[in-house]
């Protein structure tokens, strides 16, 4: 079915331009100017990349923290038990449980943003993967939300840590602020989730890594980056 896009979002298409591959630092203060609805709406980036997601190891997932944060309250859940569970609710965990946590979730509960859980937890969370995977909330050692160090995971969470991961068409998409950020903090925000992106690319990837780079409000237009701009101010850091 045919998407209709309402008036609103006609009008600030109209002011971008879809032929141009905007600077960096142009295209986030265009951004912020078309974020005019009546929330504080979520600035999001979307990576093309140059990998193949049908070869395992060219599926990309990692973890950044962000300097200034999401911009808002992360709801964290903890699967632990023992001491852990202590641990998990003086770290912030928003719940914590086991088999109990399992069922509510199995029954339609998904009112959190991410979870974790202690190793000996993952015989009862692997059966939840149908459900958390395709949401990207299922804990995982690589993305450091599989540990024995819990209470630290959900700190890291609390206070900006985001996942990435690649979809099934070589893209991949995260939050890394709020509109109501600076100029700056978006852009340090940013460069910190490229520089994460660029740190997990696979040793056989030939040609270009970064194929193409978009930013957008939560209600706004895509506004086409430079990905060779990019890949400079990326490169820069990395030195």
């Amino acid at each position: 079915m045919r998407q209709t896009r309402s008036r609103r979002y006609l009008a600030l298409r109209e002011r971008v331009d879809r032929t141009r591959l905007y600077p960096l630092e142009e295209a986030l203060a265009l951004m912020k100017e078309l974020a005019n609805s009546s929330f504080n709406e979520s600035a999001d980036a979307v990576f093309r990349l140059g990998v193949n997601p049908k070869k395992n190891e060219h599926r990309i997932r990692g973890t950044v923290f962000l300097p200034h944060g999401v911009g808002k309250e992360r709801r964290v859940i903890a699967f632990a038990k023992g001491e852990k569970v202590k641990e998990a609710e003086e770290a912030g965990a928003d719940v914590v449980g086991g088999e109990d946590l399992a069922k509510r979730i199995e029954g339609g509960w998904l009112e959190f943003d991410a979870a974790v859980a202690t190793p000996d937890m993952m015989g009862i969370v692997g059966r939840l993967g149908k459900i958390l995977g395709p949401r990207g909330l299922m804990p995982s050692p690589k993305a450091g939300t599989v540990t024995q160090e819990i209470g630290q995971a959900i700190k890291e969470l609390k206070q900006g840590r985001v996942e990435f991961r690649l979809d099934e068409y070589g893209n991949v998409h995260s939050p890394f602020g709020r509109v109501s950020f600076s100029l700056e903090e978006l852009r340090e925000n940013f460069l910190a989730l490229a520089q994460a992106i660029f740190e997990e690319k696979p040793a056989d990837v030939k040609g270009k890594y970064l194929r193409a780079a978009t930013i957008s409000s939560t209600m706004g237009p895509g506004i086409k980056l430079d990905p060779d701009e990019i890949g400079r101010l990326v490169a820069a850091r990395m030195l």
